[in-house]
């Protein structure tokens, strides 16, 4: 385990309300929000390494600043153990409980601890209140194909979004707590806000991908979030 518990920058998120969609099944639904925090950064290496002592990550990069990349080679439970122990390191309340079968299950609605944002909560965040495909021009907010040079780049070299979000579009795809759609597959988890080796349309606020939650690859990373207390 790691030893050092890592600063991470959480922005207060205000109640709203979000409507989501879906291409495939051309299905839309809202979604109320209650307050809560989500990281301005997705999660770097650094901060990856000390919480769990691990180096999963792919990208190396220059002059020994690979440190400051984002995590990635990631799974969806990868990130929620990440959750746990952050929240542990902080004597916070692990939200994450597991079940007899080492399934992850959900903890206390109170906990206060670190958590996946759920997929309402990251896409009316990435959207800060704006109602087009993305918060700004692609190319000033994110690292996709077009600019990356095919690789990942430190987070916050990018313009933010209006709430002082950075990278929730390009760079590295982001975890959801959400199930995409278990009748048709199962335990697949949500994907969101596309990479640095994606084309301009996948980095959009609407568009969902998904992966099984043991899912590795080098263009996948987190954010956290936190509740808020009433």
């Amino acid at each position: 385990m790691g030893t050092t518990t890592p600063y991470i920058d959480l922005v207060g998120i205000q109640s709203g309300q979000v409507t989501l969609s879906d291409r495939r099944t051309e299905r839309s639904w809202t979604v109320d929000l209650a307050p809560f925090r989500l990281g301005a950064l997705p999660v770097t290496q650094e901060q990856y390494a000390q919480v769990t002592g691990e180096r999963p990550s792919t990208a190396r990069g220059s002059e020994g600043g690979s440190e400051r990349l984002p995590v990635e080679t990631v799974s969806w439970r990868d990130a929620v153990l990440f959750c746990n122990s952050l929240s542990q390191q902080e004597e916070l309340t692990p939200f994450y409980g597991f079940d007899g079968q080492g399934e992850v299950v959900v903890a206390e609605p109170s906990a206060d601890g670190y958590r996946l944002p759920t997929e309402a909560e990251w896409e009316y965040a990435c959207r800060a209140g704006t109602g087009g495909p993305r918060y700004g021009p692609l190319d000033d907010i994110a690292w996709y194909r077009g600019n990356s040079g095919e690789r990942p780049h430190e987070p916050g070299g990018r313009l933010p979004n209006p709430w002082g979000l950075h990278d929730m579009l390009g760079n590295v795809w982001e975890w959801c707590w959400d199930l995409y759609d278990p009748e048709v597959y199962g335990t697949y988890r949500v994907l969101r806000g596309g990479g640095w080796f994606d084309e301009h349309w996948s980095c959009r606020a609407s568009v969902r991908r998904r992966s099984h939650p043991t899912f590795r690859v080098d263009d996948v990373g987190f954010r956290v979030a936190r509740s808020v207390s009433s």
